[in-house]
C-alpha cells in the first residue's frame, strides 16, 4: 500500500520551474508541506509565490546544508533535482566543468545524505536525479554520463547507509523542459522529431512523467537502492 503525503513535509531542491515545480505541485496536492529549497529564495518566491516555503541551500556548500538543516529540522522526503551538466566532445571538456557537475549532482547528494540524513524521518525517503547518459553513451556526452553513472551508483550505496530511509532515483529521458530552448524553435523541434520517432514511447517525455515517478518513489514504502529509468526506451535504440 502506498504511503500517504498528507501531513509530511517534503524538500524539493532545485529550480523553481520545470521537473522540480512539478514534484512541488504534486506533493502539495497530495497535502504534504513543500519546502523549495535552492540558492536564491527570492527567485523562488518570485515564481512560486506563497504557495511554498522557500529556504536557501547551495548543495555544494555544507555549511549551507548544515544552516538549511537548522532552521528546517526533522523532514520526511527529500528531493534532489540540482543539477550542472558538463557537455561537449572529449577535446571540448574543461576540467572545472566536469568537477562542478560532479559536485553539484554526485557530491552534492552525498553531503546532503551525510548533513541531513539523521533529520530524515525513519519512514522517509531520499530521491536523487541521474539521467538517461547512464546507460546510453553518445558522442558529445562523456561529462553528463560520467556524472549520471556516479549519481546512480551512489544512490544504490546511499539505500545501505541511510537505511532504513529509502534511497531511489529517477533517471529522465529527453523531456520537454526548457534546457532545450538553446537550440532555437526549429532545432528544437527537429531533434525532438528524430528522437519521437525513435524511441519505443513514439513521444517525448514530460516533467508531468517524471514528478510521477517522482512521487511514486516517494510513497512505495517497498522500494529502495533503485534507479526508475523514465526514458521512453531510448537506451533500447
Amino acid at each position: 500500500m502506498a504511503l500517504s503525503l498528507d501531513g509530511t513535509t517534503v524538500v524539493v531542491i532545485g529550480r523553481p520551474t520545470g521537473i522540480a515545480a512539478a514534484v512541488m505541485a504534486g506533493a502539495g496536492a497530495g497535502g504534504a508541506k513543500v519546502i523549495a529549497a535552492g540558492r536564491d529564495p527570492g527567485a523562488i518566491r518570485d515564481v512560486l509565490g506563497d504557495t511554498v516555503r522557500a529556504e536557501e541551500l547551495d548543495v555544494t556548500d555544507d555549511a549551507s546544508i548544515a544552516r538549511f538543516g537548522a532552521r528546517v529540522g526533522t523532514i520526511d522526503h527529500l528531493v534532489s533535482t540540482a543539477s550542472a551538466r558538463a557537455r561537449g566532445k572529449l577535446p571540448d571538456l574543461k576540467r572545472d566543468d566536469v568537477l562542478h557537475s560532479l559536485n553539484t549532482k554526485v557530491v552534492g547528494p552525498l553531503m546532503l545524505a551525510a548533513i541531513l540524513g539523521p533529520a530524515i524521518s525513519p519512514r522517509g525517503s531520499f530521491t536523487l536525479f541521474s539521467g538517461v547518459a547512464a546507460f546510453k553513451p553518445a558522442v558529445g556526452y562523456l561529462g553528463v554520463a560520467l556524472t549520471n553513472g556516479a549519481a546512480d551508483f551512489l544512490t544504490r550505496s546511499l539505500a545501505l547507509e541511510l537505511a532504513p530511509v529509502r534511497v531511489n532515483a529517477i533517471s529522465p529521458g529527453v523531456v520537454d523542459t526548457g534546457i532545450w530552448d538553446s537550440l532555437g524553435e526549429e532545432g528544437k523541434a527537429a531533434y525532438f522529431e528524430h528522437l519521437r520517432t525513435q524511441n519505443p514511447a513514439r513521444r517525448i517525455g514530460t516533467v508531468g512523467d517524471i514528478a510521477g515517478a517522482v512521487l511514486f518513489a516517494m510513497t512505495n514504502p517497498f522500494l529502495t537502492g533503485v534507479t526508475l529509468r523514465v526514458d521512453g526506451g531510448e537506451p533500447l535504440t
